[in-house]
């Protein structure tokens, strides 16, 4: 009755007010709950970022003018991510390989195949990386001359994109993903200009 007198004759309006407070807060509430649910399995669930492998290189060429400091490189990398996680899959996007000699950057960016691995997936590429006349600076240069003369040369496998989680029927929102892989060449006496790939070793995951 207090009700009906405070709003007088529009005492349908006040009602349907009522009833909209009412169904904004239940719908604010139901978003609070799910919200609240996915943060909790988000933390229960806590994602391991993914691992990558290096396991095989070919380098078909490398060829460095040393006057002008001017490389040419070939190579084959076989690159292989796993997905560590025991409930959560893991989408990639965008993603790109190509070598660095020290700081540059010395081939070309190869796109990867976007993928979706699920927990404990494991899949494997094998891109050629191609650099043709990459301009080097002479410190550069001069390093790498000594490097191959001396027998060895360090360089790194790069893979750049973006990736994403999946909790059940949850997606997160996409993360930069970027892999540094050492790779390890050797030239050993009496097998001319073949370079032999050391061994197969676990890349540095930054998400």
């Amino acid at each position: 009755m207090s009700e009906k007198r405070e709003c007088g004759h529009n005492y349908g309006e006040c009602e349907r007010r009522r009833i909209y407070r009412r169904i904004i807060a239940c719908i604010l509430f139901l978003i609070t709950l799910v919200l609240l649910i996915v943060l909790i399995v988000w933390l229960v669930l806590r994602p391991t970022k993914p691992r990558f492998y290096l396991q095989d290189s070919s380098l078909v060429q490398l060829n460095l003018t040393a006057d002008a400091a001017i490389l040419t490189s070939v190579l084959q990398v076989t690159i292989s991510p796993r997905n560590p996680n025991d409930r959560i899959g893991i989408y990639y996007n965008r993603l790109v390989a190509y070598a660095r000699y020290n700081s540059q950057q010395i081939t070309t960016s190869t796109v990867l195949p976007a993928v979706y691995l699920r927990p404990h997936q494991q899949v494997i590429w094998s891109p050629f990386l191609f650099g043709s006349d990459v301009p080097l600076d002479s410190n550069l240069a001069a390093a790498l001359c000594q490097d191959k003369k001396a027998g060895y040369v360090l360089l790194s496998v790069v893979v750049d994109g973006r990736l994403r989680w999946k909790v059940g029927t949850w997606i997160s929102g996409w993360y930069h993903l970027h892999v540094n892989c050492p790779l390890f060449l050797v030239r050993k006496a009496g097998f001319g200009d073949y370079w032999w790939f050391q061994q197969s070793t676990q890349c540095l995951v930054d998400v």
